[in-house]
């Protein structure tokens, strides 16, 4: 391998932040983020909307609020061409 043109491969933590969950993996991602993980060390820090700790898919919970909503907003804009 050529000598610096690798980006550094390090412990990184990434959060999931709609669960709550942890996962301190290596990674060559840039962040200037950090973060004091539970042994008391100091990560870089990415956080995550949707990982597998909460993507429905994985979970086999469906989130049924936006379901709702989008079919209530649906309702409420063609209501005017139901036939009474």
């Amino acid at each position: 391998m050529k000598p610096g043109i690798h980006p550094d491969y390090r412990p990184v933590l990434f959060h999931d932040v709609s669960a709550n969950a942890f996962w301190l993996i290596g990674s060559t991602i840039d962040t200037e983020k950090t973060y004091e993980h539970t042994d008391g060390k100091t990560y870089p820090y990415v956080t995550l909307d949707v990982s597998s700790a909460s993507h429905p898919v994985y979970t086999g919970q469906e989130r049924k609020a936006k379901t709702e909503g989008r079919v209530a907003g649906f309702n409420k804009r063609f209501a005017a061409f139901t036939s009474k």
